[in-house]
């Protein structure tokens, strides 16, 4: 997938991507980011470096769409900046909103990024919650169906997500599923599949839709971007198959929501009667979530 314009490693107009250490805290908040929280987005990571791309790119159209916002970008696993080097390249009072690039709940949204967190000892930084399930999400991947040549009412879809052992996790993907289901509005089901730690696999899938007499069949690849997963959603005897959620106007958007949501769930826990100091505008304290 092409990285749309993508400069490697930097932020246009903002703080270098690459490793940070930790004795290298920032002395304070840029001047885009002065009177806003940063949005630090953490990806998965992958050793593909299409994969790596497509989230700068995607990050590269929310910068687009809310040039505003001092957009950062880290990893899970896999890629660098890590989420520990990320955290630590801010100040000790920067203010932020961690907006993970996951799909649905699971073990890193529960138990790696909380951690992660607690051990910066960062009390001005607030974790969003996961991209899905969403409808926007949704949207994106109708879209995706249609440029794999996919007609309405053509065929049954599989869901192809990653998979998780955490039972939130699978459910999350099925609740994608009917948002799916619903978006195409074409009377065909729509079944959830996993790619790793749950069944059916989206090769089981298919075959299982093969055999109840669906003569063509659809895998919706529900992955952010190109990587080994990625290539074992498309090896399956589908019809067609889709590509990564990848760069999308609907994705961007829904980071950009999810972050807006941490931000507004601030405001809201601000004090009764509470104001500002004369002559300086009130920043947000941001917390983590559980």
């Amino acid at each position: 997938m092409a990285a749309g314009g993508v400069v490697a490693g930097r932020a246009a107009g903002g703080p270098p991507d690459g490793p940070v250490g930790v004795a290298a805290r920032r002395p304070g908040p840029s001047v885009r980011g002065a009177d806003r929280p940063v949005l630090l987005a953490v990806a998965h990571g992958s050793r593909n470096p299409a994969g790596v791309a497509a989230t700068r790119a995607l990050l590269d159209l929310v910068r687009a769409q809310r040039p505003e916002l001092d957009v950062r970008c880290c990893f899970l696993d896999l890629a660098a900046p890590s989420l520990p080097e990320a955290l630590a390249g801010l100040a000790a009072d920067e203010p932020a909103v961690l907006v993970p690039l996951l799909l649905g709940t699971g073990y890193h949204l529960r138990v790696d990024i909380p951690g992660a967190l607690a051990a910066a000892r960062l009390p001005h930084v607030r974790l969003a919650p996961a991209l899905g399930p969403d409808p926007l999400l949704a949207t994106v991947l109708a879209d995706r169906l249609a440029e794999s040549g996919r007609a309405p009412g053509a065929g049954p879809v599989v869901l192809a997500a990653a998979g998780s052992s955490d039972p939130a996790a699978a459910a999350d993907t099925r609740r994608t599923a009917r948002l799916l289901a619903a978006r195409l509005a074409d009377g065909r089901p729509v079944v959830p599949a996993y790619l790793s730690a749950a069944r059916p696999t989206p090769h089981e899938a298919v075959e299982a839709l093969h055999a109840a007499g669906h003569r063509r069949v659809a895998v919706a690849t529900y992955l952010l971007g190109p990587g080994f997963f990625a290539d074992r959603a498309a090896d399956t005897p589908a019809h067609w198959t889709s590509a990564p959620l990848g760069t999308h106007d609907a994705l961007a958007r829904l980071v950009a929501a999810r972050y807006d949501g941490a931000c507004a769930g601030l405001r809201d826990r601000a004090p009764a009667g509470s104001k500002p100091r004369a002559g300086r505008r009130r920043r947000p304290v941001l917390t983590p979530t559980p």
